[in-house]
């Protein structure tokens, strides 16, 4: 039997790292604030999968969506542009100023049109 769904743990781990570098954490002060334990952590960045529980927790404390990270054989639904979604996170970072904001996108869409594959 093939699978028609999976979820992308690597990806998923990418994700945590980036929300885990924004809150200027360490992976220790991670488990510590989402309840998982450290050796989570480090199993899933050894490429295993966090089990239910641990991947709930850990989706709470980052407020990634863990549906972002499913994964199917046929993807039918539409999917949003990740350039759209690029846009939209760096706009609602309170991290950055609008004028950051901007200069981060249009950097990002400039080296995007330039590194594009054509279909």
């Amino acid at each position: 039997m093939s699978k028609a769904g999976w979820f992308d743990a690597e990806a998923f781990y990418a994700a945590l790292d980036a929300a885990r570098l924004g809150r200027q954490l360490n992976w220790k002060q991670v488990a510590a604030e989402s309840g998982v334990s450290a050796s989570t952590l480090t199993r899933m960045a050894q490429g295993k999968r966090p089990d239910v529980d641990g991947l709930a927790a850990l989706a709470a404390w980052s407020g990634l969506n863990t549906n972002d990270f499913v994964r199917s054989v046929s993807e039918t639904a539409t999917k949003p542009e990740p350039l759209a979604m690029i846009s939209t996170y760096l706009r609602s970072d309170p991290h950055l100023s609008d004028e950051a904001a901007v200069a981060l996108d249009q950097l990002i869409k400039a080296t995007y049109e330039r590194l594009r594959k054509e279909a």
